[in-house]
């Protein structure tokens, strides 16, 4: 495989529903891993992270774009970023292994498609630029949808590379590039005045004069009552963040201002992070190889498929939410899953096999599969929660934001729910035919029963908190009550 990053950005910050749907369509493809979906309501914009390889990351950023353009319509879209697309701007990143001449191919073939299969005109930038004129993307979306939509049936200059010079009625154009890794980072100001900002954005920025691969913009973040400078760092070996954000700050002060806070939009490189911080701590002489986590993937590495046991206990160690209680349930599941069948592999005699060990072999195969994919699914139903929980705060007296965020509370219990039903299961019909398992595997078949238990009561702890979410909505959560009790009976 060789692998890409891509990091489109859509041009809807704030409904929760079609967010997810989006989000959802890339989930669907065999082969892309969703990393990282980040919204804002101010500027009504949603950037995901996405990897995989060539065939499927195409398949699975045209499934995004063909569901954007179905739920955005720019006719009716406002919000503080600029934009030019309800599908904005899709760069393809080249990982270890892929080149930047790879990634240019890759935009090519998307922008083929994206004109054939949806009708949206693309616009080619960065290192896919087929102009020297568009290599910088603001230069691309100047005017955003209204000034494109007006002129780009009159002046040649803004000819679309692909397709007719006519914009999408509702979806408008879409960028498509290729470029080096980028860092989204955002500095908040100590005052609301947004002309402080934008005086601050043109100090910093690379056109005009400031640091080098540096592109920024001031706004104003109502919600927050102050006023930002949204950076995209192009290359941060040349500006590391931490050179950029005492740049801010320098000129902040010249107004009386400072930096309230930062933050980082989407993925971040590990070695920028190590960059600040051996800035910041003075540590001149530091060795990143002696980080722990380092040294770790080191060994998990040589590892045949897949994650590493290593690596998914790394992330359940990791101070984010997910993976948390309830994936760690579904993988203790599925290792109990795996170990029946293991001892029913070794207990079915090939002369004559019993056709219930075959069977119950059969059904630990199919629910450590089922096990796996609850492992992930877990993740995202909890995602899915703080997503909708975020959006209905911001807009509390929301009818249908309240419903999503009860169907999303709803489906956070239900994954967990089915993880115990399952698990319940299959001990059950472990225990039923452990006296004809082979004698030598005895402990084998306590462990697989103990893990199994242990399964049922993480997932079950998992569903009880979400009813208390359902049950302050007044939600009837009786019969689930029930079904958590009858499952926590031995």
């Amino acid at each position: 495989m060789t692998p890409f990053e891509c990091v489109p950005n859509f041009s809807e910050g704030r409904d929760e529903g079609k967010i997810r749907r989006i989000a959802d369509a890339a989930r669907a493809v065999p082969g892309v891993a969703v990393l990282d979906v980040e919204w804002n309501a101010d500027h009504n914009r949603t950037v995901i992270t996405l990897v995989g390889d060539g065939d499927a990351l195409l398949d699975a950023v045209l499934g995004m774009m063909t569901i954007a353009t179905e739920v955005i319509d720019l006719t009716h879209h406002t919000g503080e970023h600029p934009r030019m697309g309800a599908t904005d701007v899709v760069p393809f990143v080249p990982l270890a292994g892929a080149t930047v001449e790879d990634a240019v191919r890759l935009a090519g073939r998307m922008g083929e498609r994206v004109w054939k299969e949806l009708g949206i005109p693309v616009y080619f930038y960065g290192s896919a630029a087929r102009r020297p004129d568009r290599v910088d993307l603001p230069s691309v979306r100047q005017g955003e949808f209204e000034g494109i939509r007006e002129e780009i049936g009159k002046n040649p200059a803004r000819a679309p590379d692909i397709g007719e010079p006519r914009v999408h009625p509702t979806a408008g154009a879409v960028a498509i590039g290729a470029r080096p890794v980028l860092i989204a980072f955002n500095a908040y100001l100590t005052t609301p005045d947004v002309a402080i900002a934008k005086k601050i954005a043109k100090a910093v920025r690379a056109r005009d004069g400031g640091l080098t691969e540096v592109r920024a913009l001031g706004f104003e973040i109502k919600e927050r009552d102050r006023a930002q400078v949204s950076m995209n760092l192009t290359d941060y070996r040349k500006t590391p963040i931490h050179r950029a954000l005492e740049q801010v700050r320098r000129e902040a002060e010249r107004f009386g201002a400072g930096v309230e806070e930062s933050e980082i939009v989407g993925v971040v490189p590990e070695d920028a992070l190590f960059d600040a911080a051996e800035f910041y701590l003075q540590l001149n002489r530091f060795d990143r190889a002696t980080i722990l986590e380092r040294k770790v993937r080191t060994v998990a590495s040589s590892m045949p498929g897949g994650e590493s046991l290593a690596s998914f206990a790394g992330r359940l160690a990791a101070r984010t939410p997910t993976p948390g209680g309830g994936s760690a349930s579904a993988a203790a599941a599925a290792f109990g899953a795996a170990l029946g069948e293991m001892v029913l592999s070794y207990s079915i005699l090939k002369a004559q096999p019993d056709p219930e060990l075959v069977a119950v072999r059969a059904e630990c195969t199919a629910a450590r599969a089922a096990f796996l994919k609850g492992i992930e699914e877990d993740s995202r139903a909890y995602d899915a929660v703080q997503v909708a929980r975020k959006a209905l705060k911001d807009h509390a007296e929301d009818a249908a934001l309240k419903a999503a965020h009860l169907a999303a509370v709803r489906g956070a219990a239900e994954v967990p729910l089915e993880t115990a039903r399952r698990a319940q299961a299959i001990a059950r019909r472990l225990r039923g035919v452990q006296g004809r398992t082979k004698a030598a595997l005895a402990s084998d078949v306590v462990t697989a029963l103990a893990l199994l238990r242990a399964a049922t009561e993480g997932a079950l702890e998992n569903v009880v908190i979400n009813l208390a979410d359902l049950k302050a909505a007044g939600e009837e959560v009786g019969p689930i009550e029930a079904e958590v009790t009858r499952l926590r009976l031995p």
